[in-house]
């Protein structure tokens, strides 16, 4: 990685985002030396202009910034540093330095749960349920989609709403393999629904494309 410390005068700014959570956490400065450390511990280390030296983050508060990835800019001048954060970011106690919260989506998981079962898929590990789906084939594997749709259907009608969590938790789990069979992903299905949210969407026409 080329990163041009000149050009601002030996510091780079560096973007502070959770790697989970896609949340802008702090903004800080990093020179050759505190990049250098941050790549040598894994824990993100700044350059202080106001105490001018290096400055660990979470050195005193155990708050630290464990390190996952760094990117440069297009013009080798900004770096992006995807952490995983522990503990709040900021000094005030808040989970950023703008004052927002730091909470996942549970929606995320969907997505990381699909390229588990794609890990599956790609591997089929003996003993695991999933890769004995994969092995039953797409018919048998979208018939279990039918069986825990039908599961949910029947405790969303007289069941508790507890019931109606596990059972539909496993309907989405054997679409997400069946998606998976099919050379699909989840976004695929956002994606089209996103589609069908915009107020120009035209059912007829999307109907006779997809003929």
């Amino acid at each position: 990685m080329t990163i041009d410390f000149d050009k601002t005068g030996g510091l780079v700014p560096a973007i502070i985002q959770d790697a989970d959570t896609k949340t802008v956490l702090m903004l800080g400065y990093m020179n050759r030396e505190a990049f250098d450390k941050t790549m040598e511990t894994g824990k993100v280390t700044f350059w202080s202009r106001s105490r001018q030296c290096l400055w660990t983050k979470g050195e005193t508060s155990g708050n630290f910034l464990n390190l996952v990835s760094i990117a440069n800019d297009c013009d080798n001048d900004t770096l992006l540093v995807k952490v995983h954060p522990q503990g709040p970011t900021c000094h005030t106690g808040t989970d950023t330095c703008w004052g927002e919260g730091n909470t996942a989506n549970p929606l995320l998981f969907l997505t990381e749960l699909q390229s588990f079962i794609e890990k599956r898929h790609k591997e089929m590990p003996e003993g695991s349920y999933t890769t004995r789906l994969f092995k039953d084939g797409v018919t048998r594997i979208a018939q279990k989609v039918g069986e825990e749709a039908m599961e949910t259907v029947i405790e969303a009608v007289g069941g508790t709403n507890d019931k109606l969590s596990y059972e539909a938790s496993d309907m989405l789990y054997h679409l997400l393999v069946l998606l998976t069979a099919k050379g699909m992903r989840i976004e695929d299905i956002a994606s089209e629904l996103k589609q069908r949210h915009d107020p120009n969407w035209d059912k007829k026409r999307r109907e006779e494309k997809a003929k």
